[in-house]
């Protein structure tokens, strides 16, 4: 039995850069966190190790994660499914058929916006939830919208 190809189409080069921004600002909530904990509760003594660590571990993943994602992250449209691939830590693939599409969003977040760019996500009938698609140009991300709005439509399934 012939196994599942990746997904044809990738997701904007600028959502390594969303990525990378999104790291760094939860990096440095995190470091703040760090510091005020600290402050409640006196670790002084170990505070520089304790925020040495932290401040590795945000800069190993700000370095790697999102070169990574955007290597890993992939989506494609047929006649007949939508498939993804996301994931870093664990891909995970997945289809779902024409036939079961409930709903088709669209959404920017805030640090999307400020890269143009936007998420569609696909509901289905399946338990195990939506399909997502983040880091898409904003007008592509538009344009699939419709595009999968009128496949969906079209297709004869009930989508149960």
């Amino acid at each position: 039995m012939p196994s599942l190809r990746e997904p044809a189409q990738r997701v904007s080069p600028r959502a390594r850069s969303m990525w990378l921004v999104g790291g760094l600002a939860q990096g440095a909530a995190l470091l703040v966190a760090a510091v005020l904990a600290g402050l409640v509760w006196h670790w002084y003594d170990h505070a520089g190790w304790v925020l040495g660590a932290l401040a590795l571990g945000v800069t190993a993943y700000v370095a790697v994660v999102p070169a990574w994602r955007y290597r890993v992250h992939r989506w494609e449209v047929t006649d007949t499914a939508v498939y993804t691939q996301t994931g870093w830590w664990t891909c995970e693939r997945r289809v779902a058929p024409m036939s079961r599409i409930q709903t088709v969003d669209y959404a920017e977040g805030p640090l999307a916006r400020l890269f143009g760019l936007a998420t569609v996500t696909v509901t289905t009938a399946s338990a195990a939830g939506a399909l997502e698609i983040a880091g898409l140009d904003r007008a592509r991300a538009r344009a699939l919208v419709d595009e999968l709005t009128l496949k969906a439509d079209t297709d004869p399934g009930d989508a149960t």
